[in-house]
């Protein structure tokens, strides 16, 4: 049965039912599909590393493999301790914190009282049900502690597996999807599968690239500004732009805030403009020259990538759905019969540039993947 000649409306329906079906499953196994897939991005981002230790140094494969692992941890390790030392520098400013937020909270009740006629005893019984309510809730808020602590262990822990499994394993895996289709198929697979795994590669690097980019301009930003911190709010930022739109927002709610509990509240005017200007820098410069037009998603599909992504698998959802979505779109371009659904996903077109065509030869596909 030749599913190309079904009518459209068979074929929306069976597109449909595939996604819900597909869509609980991975909400099932998201405990296992989330690091996975995490690992197989980083996984992409350290093959280079992995293939130079192979054939410049003449590393075995675990050698290699061990030794891509030894040098993410200790990215991982260097990220951990500047946050780290930057949140132990945070926490003595927190006296000054309270004594400011004391003064604008005694500002918001005076306003409150003359703007609602609400007495000030009042607002403050409010608040002390507020609080106890809070505090008799106690348990379940250190049981939900403990249980994001206890999942981020597991997800680290798999994560970790993961990526060595990939690594280690990359070149059964590439054989298993060529050899899993007819051989008629086969030289389309590999074209398919190299030029797959060529743009995700490119693309972490990229997104890598972004994330240090955003992070320099945004702290050059706030220390001009003179706002306390501002390397940390800096890369927290370029970190949160992972999340298209909702990231930026995040960062700067983050960074206005700082900046009225340790400066003059004009500061977090400044901080804002200072904020979108830095977003027009990313989305117009940045993001097309460093990650590319081809695997760049519309902003319908990346805020529905991103309500779907965090229902399914929560925060690692919103960061992990977006270069999901890039290879979903590259796959649909390749792929006869869904061409129209890779275009839905991407950037309109213009009509005056010819569109390019990237093409990758089956001897570097096989070269790179040994």
């Amino acid at each position: 049965m030749n599913l190309l000649r079904l009518p459209f409306l068979v074929k929306l329906t069976l597109v449909v039912i595939s996604i819900i079906g597909l869509g609980y499953l991975i909400s099932l196994g998201k405990s296992i599909l989330a690091p996975f897939f995490l690992a197989f991005l980083m996984a992409m981002l350290f093959l280079p590393v992995a293939n130079f230790l192979e054939r410049r140094l003449r590393f075995s494969r675990s050698m290699s493999t061990i030794a891509s692992v030894l040098m993410m941890l200790l990215i991982l390790t260097g990220l951990i301790y500047f946050f780290g030392s930057q949140l132990s520098d945070f926490s003595k400013d927190i006296p000054h914190l309270k004594q400011q937020f004391t003064s604008v909270a005694a500002d918001i009740q005076h306003w409150v009282s003359r703007t609602f006629h609400v007495k000030i005893d009042e607002q403050l019984n409010y608040i002390d049900q507020g609080l106890n309510k809070l505090l008799s809730s106690s348990g379940v808020i250190l049981g939900f502690t403990f249980g994001v602590f206890s999942s981020s262990l597991g997800f680290f822990v798999f994560f970790i597996l993961f990526f060595i499994f990939i690594l280690n394993y990359r070149r059964i895996l590439n054989n298993f999807i060529i050899t899993v289709f007819s051989e008629k198929h086969k030289t389309s697979v590999q074209e398919v599968v190299g030029e797959v795994r060529v743009m995700t590669k490119k693309y972490i690097i990229g997104l890598c690239l972004q994330i240090l980019i955003v992070s320099t301009l945004t702290s050059i930003v706030l220390t001009i500004l003179g706002v306390k911190y501002a390397i940390l709010l800096g890369v927290l930022t370029g970190l949160l732009n992972v999340i298209p739109y909702l990231g930026i927002c995040i960062s700067l709610l983050i960074s206005c805030f700082i900046a009225f509990a340790t400066s003059t509240p004009s500061t977090c005017i400044y901080v804002a403009i200072g904020y979108i200007a830095v977003h027009v820098v990313d989305g117009n410069i940045v993001l097309p020259f460093v990650v590319g037009s081809k695997v760049k998603i519309n902003a319908l599909f990346s805020f529905i990538g991103i309500l779907i992504g965090e229902h399914l698998w929560g925060i690692a959802g919103m960061f992990l759905c977006i270069p999901a979505i890039a290879i979903i779109k590259i796959i649909f371009e390749r792929v006869q019969g869904l061409q129209p659904w890779g275009k839905l996903l991407g950037e309109e077109e213009k009509p005056n540039k010819k569109k390019k065509t990237y093409k990758i030869s089956k001897n570097i596909t096989l070269k790179e993947m040994d």
